[in-house]
């Protein structure tokens, strides 16, 4: 082979090499071969998530019928807080009282066994010092005279029975210092206790105040505004539905001489403020306005809305009278005083004041009559009429 033909394979090889070396560049593929991307259907619009009662949207994003809903929720979260620490704050008052109660018994328990320790003492000198003489026995076999000798038993015997009762005295003074002393123990206990659990409620109510005024803070004067005639609207169609449901009687009942007395305060605080956990004079909330209500009738009833229905008479809606009390939720946190003609007097809610409303301005639960306790009768001292004072003046020796 010459010396030019094997350049020109050399060559030709090395052309090759680079070819089969080089990065094979990618082939565009037509758009015809490509697959059709997949339809996907349109998607509806997904209802917004539920509302965290911490993290509520921007007041100016959301209708007023949702704001009304959240603030109405709100309101009663605070009043069933509220509701709480009026049970607790009644168990830690009658729980003092009952301390009370055994600390004064127990004072005079420790006295007593003072007393029984003092007499105990004095029979175990008098024995201590009869040791050297004769027995009283003894003596009393040797009497010559049996009269004296019968005399002495009888003393003897009393004596007796007085020692016994004294170490009787002294035994069940100590039983009874140490299980008051016991119970006045666990009576403390169970008030630090309440007072413990009546803080961590306090604490509860003022939490949800403040969520309650950081919402009413952010609104608008058109959104509150909007949201009280809406409240109104809601009210006034709830009050002609439920009236034409038939639940209530058409015809009023004449109240009671009580009910109409507890009327009759109600009614004197109207204009009041509505302020957690009072029970007047100056405020109250819903439940302290019904038990004072009706303390000043004379009849005292439970101090919470709860406890007003769990413990007094139910009564049907058809037989409502003036004085009875109506309760709200199914969890029976609210509470109002019935006036007639399908109206209420209330403490309504945190921000507001004493009222009267529409009996179906919340949803209703039930009513309850407070029982009335007969009253003794009144006894006068007989005295005389002026006719027999007179005839009895003019009649000689008197």
């Amino acid at each position: 082979m010459s010396g030019r033909l094997l350049r020109l394979v050399c060559t030709a090889a090395a052309a090759t090499a680079v070819t089969l070396l080089a990065p094979t560049p990618t082939l565009a593929t037509p758009r015809i071969l490509q697959a059709p991307p997949t339809l996907q259907p349109p998607r509806a619009p997904t209802a917004p998530a539920p509302l965290s009662p911490r993290e509520p949207l921007e007041p100016q994003e959301r209708s007023t019928a949702d704001l009304l809903t959240e603030l109405q929720q709100l309101y009663r979260e605070t009043e069933q807080a509220t509701e709480t620490y009026n049970a607790t704050a009644e168990k830690l008052r009658r729980q003092r009282t009952e301390v009370a109660r055994l600390d004064t018994a127990l004072a005079r328990a420790r006295l007593s066994l003072h007393d029984s320790r003092g007499a105990a003492g004095r029979l175990a000198r008098q024995q201590y010092q009869n040791t050297t003489d004769i027995s009283p026995y003894v003596r009393l076999l040797l009497a010559a005279d049996p009269q004296h000798a019968l005399d002495q038993g009888h003393v003897i015997g009393r004596l007796a029975r007085e020692r016994a009762e004294t170490v009787g005295r002294l035994t069940g003074s100590e039983r009874e210092a140490a299980d008051l002393a016991r119970k006045a123990r666990e009576a403390l206990d169970s008030q630090l206790v309440l007072a413990e659990r009546q803080k961590k409620d306090r604490d509860a109510v003022l939490k949800k105040l403040r969520r309650v005024e950081e919402l009413l803070a952010s609104l608008t004067p058109a959104q509150l505004a909007a949201l009280a005639q809406l409240e109104n609207e809601d009210t006034a169609e709830a009050q002609q539905a439920f009236l034409a449901s038939g639940a209530l009687a058409q015809d009023d009942q004449k109240p009671s001489s009580e009910g109409a007395r507890a009327i009759r305060y109600a009614k004197r605080q109207l204009g009041k403020p509505y302020k957690w956990g009072a029970e007047g004079p100056k405020s109250y909330d819903c439940s302290g306005l019904t038990s004072k209500a009706w303390a000043h009738a004379g009849t005292r009833i439970p101090r919470t809305s709860q406890e007003q229905w769990a413990r007094l008479d139910r009564v049907p809606l058809t037989e409502l009278r003036p004085g009875d009390l109506v309760i709200y939720f199914p969890d029976a946190t609210h509470v109002a005083l019935y006036v007639g003609k399908g109206e209420v007097v209330q403490a309504p809610r945190t921000g507001e004041k004493i009222k009267i409303s529409p009996i179906a301005s919340h949803p209703v639960l039930g009513a309850v009559r407070p029982q009335v306790r007969p009253r003794p009768p009144h006894r006068d001292k007989p005295q005389s009429s002026p006719a027999h004072r007179s005839s009895s003046r003019s009649q000689p020796g008197r």
